[in-house]
């Protein structure tokens, strides 16, 4: 009985890997797994490079796979252009960038493009690897279909440039090999997603290297932070948007300098809404801190950074106050449920509404002398 379960095992196993994979040798034919095409429906391939993978192909497959004609496409690893020719699409292999062809490589010599070159009006002018020719030829058809929307909603384009600027570029970047900063780094970062595809490849001792199932966990980690990227930011980050332009627009009800924005619901994605509203705006005063309660009822103020993603701050908070805590600091500070200030200065918190306002106030005339 052992020996007969035993074998209907295997063979269920054969029927399955016949039914959603095959293996060739120099090449890698894998179809998706939790496809639903019926036996009679032609197969779609997806090509792209065998060997050691990179975060940006697997992408551009994670994307390409949100659409209805990709959704059971399999997935053709090779660097032989004839069974390239055989696929739908080609990415990052081949050597062509052909839209009309469904080819898109950018390892070429000639190839110079950016979404800039490729959308006209758009500012980012990183030379695009493929995950950002995916992007910029199927992006507004991925959202749309991952979140329902039409790419006509409001905040849909918003949301598109969101996404490139925030987490496709940086890949485009990373794959082209180019650096974030002209000057030495002043320590390393190792945990980005790149890097985590990266490790995720075999091991160099391995004489006999299976990449196949390395590169499906790595479509399974890409996809994942993608999806929740694209859902924060559809979900959270652009509702934000009329949240803070209320709040600016209300800046000087909560003081006449116009410099302190409040969020009365608490904390919000802040950052960047309110950077390009104050260009958009017009405004020449500016904005150097913000106050909200947080979720267990306690009020913040904190800094508004020089550009978003910088710690560098436009003022922070007093220096006599920075890394002091309760008691101490209302000594020093004379202001009433002070609770805590960063020893950075970037975000300071207090009991009362009035006295996160208070410190602001103060720190906004510290940093005229300082």
């Amino acid at each position: 009985m052992k020996s007969l379960f035993v074998c209907v095992r295997y063979f269920l196993k054969l029927e399955i890997m016949s039914r959603n994979g095959l293996r060739h040798k120099g090449s890698d034919v894998v179809r998706r797994l939790s496809g639903t095409a019926s036996a009679s429906a032609p197969v779609v391939s997806i090509g792209t490079h065998d060997g050691k993978f990179h975060c940006d192909e697997v992408l551009a497959c994670v994307m390409l796979r949100q659409l209805p004609q990709y959704s059971n496409a399999q997935i053709v690893r090779t660097r032989d252009e004839e069974i390239l020719k055989t696929c739908e699409i080609v990415i990052d292999v081949g050597s062509v960038y052909d839209p009309v062809n469904f080819r898109f490589d950018h390892h070429q010599k000639s190839f110079t493009h950016s979404m800039s070159t490729i959308h006209p009006g758009k500012p980012w002018t990183t030379k695009l690897s493929s995950a950002g020719l995916v992007y910029a030829h199927f992006g507004r058809d991925v959202l749309a279909h991952i979140l329902d929307m039409s790419k006509d909603d409001e905040g849909f384009e918003q949301l598109y440039d969101k996404i490139y600027e925030d987490f496709i570029e940086a890949i485009d970047a990373v794959d082209n090999g180019i650096s974030l900063n002209e000057q030495s780094m002043r320590y390393k970062v190792t945990t980005t997603l790149p890097h985590r595809v990266s490790y995720l490849n075999p091991s160099w001792k391995d004489k006999n290297p299976d990449a196949w199932p390395a590169f499906q966990r790595a479509l399974a980690l890409v996809g994942e932070e993608f999806f929740d990227r694209v859902h924060y930011y559809a979900d959270d980050w652009l509702e934000s948007f009329n949240v803070v332009r209320e709040a600016m627009d209300s800046r000087f009800e909560v003081d006449p300098s116009g410099q302190i924005v409040e969020f009365v619901n608490g904390g919000v994605p802040w950052k960047d809404h309110l950077a390009k509203l104050e260009k958009s705006l017009d405004i020449e005063t500016p904005i150097l801190f913000v106050i909200f309660p947080d979720e267990k009822g306690m009020w913040r103020v904190q800094g508004v950074p020089v550009e978003p993603e910088s710690f560098a701050l436009r003022a922070p908070l007093k220096k006599e106050w920075r890394g002091l805590r309760l008691k101490e600091l209302e000594e020093i500070s004379g202001i009433p449920t002070i609770q805590f200030v960063h020893a950075n200065g970037f975000i300071g918190g207090a009991a009362e509404r009035e006295s996160v306002l208070k410190m602001a106030r103060e720190s906004i005339i510290s940093a005229k002398t300082e």
